[in-house]
């Protein structure tokens, strides 16, 4: 799951830094002018939903049991993001148009001669990567090992059992004693 996710974001985060669409913009006096727009500046949803998908292969580690399934399903919907966003950015032209204007200063601007690359099938390939990583973990988390209890902040006293509150551990770090042991 780790490695699906980790991989699916990277290909998207590679992919939304490239060139998606290149076009020329028909300037004053018959001159062209080269435009082209990488997919963060066509859609920005691809690497939003990359990121959230990292963030939630991190959470993987810190819940348990059905919270996990929740997660998966985080990262399901990350990864569906994520190949919308890389349609979106695909079949977009009003990036490359406002790319074209912003060349040629204007407030308005066409960009012709358009011609796409792949680098949004990339951003779609990493998009069904974190869609399988969040299916593997909806399906099959709950039942992964957890972290032990021993990263939990302790919660009871060993010797009386009862319940330790904030300043009976700064009592016990005052007489030399580990309150986590």
């Amino acid at each position: 799951m780790l490695l699906l996710t980790a991989l699916g974001a990277v290909l998207v985060l590679t992919a939304v830094g490239r060139t998606w669409a290149e076009g020329v913009a028909p300037g004053m006096g018959g001159s062209r002018i080269a435009v082209q727009a990488s997919g963060s500046k066509l859609t920005q949803l691809p690497t939003g939903m990359a990121l959230v998908a990292m963030a939630a292969a991190v959470a993987v580690f810190a819940v348990r049991g059905r919270t996990r399934v929740l997660v998966g399903a985080l990262t399901v919907l990350a990864g569906v993001g994520a190949v919308v966003g890389a349609v979106i950015g695909y079949t977009d032209t009003a990036g490359l148009h406002a790319v074209a204007a912003g060349r040629l200063a204007l407030s308005s601007g066409r960009a012709e001669e358009i011609t796409r690359t792949a680098w949004p099938w990339v951003a779609l390939a990493g998009g069904v990567l974190l869609v399988a990583a969040g299916v593997l973990t909806a399906r099959f988390g709950s039942g992964w090992p957890a972290m032990g209890s021993r990263y939990e902040a302790p919660t009871r006293k060993a010797a009386t059992g009862k319940a330790a509150g904030p300043a009976d551990l700064w009592k016990a770090l005052d007489r030399g004693e580990d309150p986590t042991g």
